[in-house]
């Protein structure tokens, strides 16, 4: 028993020394957030270095609504399930008016994650059901895994919750072809998930913003790829005036990597 209890020690301080080689915290990074008011957390994730920055770490392990950040995983799902055979099939509009212009049409994957239309995503979710998108949230470990609230609704009003911590993971394992799908339903939507690309990297990502909960939470996920580097990166924020605030989710994003050279 006195041996074990000392190899378990001895295993706990090995791991804590690993763990503070590659963990850096970044307080200076609060002057990016405080710039729009905000509270907030920000980590990032080097593969290459098997290293992490973080702002605001006890947040970054904090659970919050994913809002418009769970159409990643909706799109994985819609896809391995065959809901939708590629990214290009259309779903017909409803002809209800919403307050996106973009949103009022005819859609088809790529566009309805540029656009992040919840209607589309609402009717993928409510095709899939609850028992094959339970199936997949469980076997991928997303979040809390907890779809309670209406199958097209969970992600924005419900249960689910997830964390900066547990998005970086999760978009980690999206790169490396690790989740619990097929490596062409992943790569499709790696392709849907560029956001800017140019000669010097590639970046994919995703917005969110959780707008039906009381306290509001805003997000910003993705990865940098830049030559044969790759950088992983949560932002997640709240503000007391989130209808002015939660525009600047891209530009204090966009900030921190360029300070980093990553941009």
């Amino acid at each position: 028993m006195k041996q074990l209890l000392v190899t378990v020690i001895l295993l706990l301080f090995i791991t804590s020394v690993l763990q503070s080689q590659n963990f850096e915290e970044r307080n200076d990074f609060k002057k990016y957030f405080d710039e729009y008011g905000h509270e907030g957390c920000f980590v990032l994730y080097d593969l290459k270095n098997n290293s992490y920055l973080k702002y605001n770490p006890s947040r970054c392990s904090e659970r919050f609504i994913p809002a418009s950040t769970f159409k990643i995983f909706n799109s994985l799902v819609g896809l391995e399930t065959g809901i939708v055979k590629d990214e290009f099939e259309i779903f017909k509009w409803d002809s209800v008016k919403r307050f996106y212009d973009m949103w009022n049409q005819d859609l088809d994957m790529v566009n309805a994650f540029k656009y992040s239309a919840v209607w589309f995503y609402q009717e993928l979710a409510r095709r899939i059901g609850e028992e094959k998108m339970q199936q997949y949230i469980s076997i991928n470990h997303y979040g809390n895994e907890n779809i309670s609230g209406g199958i097209d609704k969970f992600w924005l009003d419900g249960g689910i919750r997830i964390s900066a911590d547990e998005q970086i993971e999760m978009l980690k394992k999206l790169y490396l072809n690790q989740l619990k799908f097929s490596n062409r339903t992943m790569d499709i939507v790696k392709k849907i998930m560029i956001y800017d690309q140019t000669k010097n990297y590639t970046l994919r990502a995703k917005t969110g913003w959780a707008i039906r909960v009381e306290d509001q939470v805003g997000w910003f996920v993705g990865y940098v790829e830049k030559g044969d580097d790759v950088y992983f990166f949560a932002l997640n924020l709240e503000s007391k005036k989130p209808e002015e605030g939660f525009v600047s989710r891209k530009e204090i994003t966009f900030n921190i990597l360029k300070e980093l050279g990553i941009l």
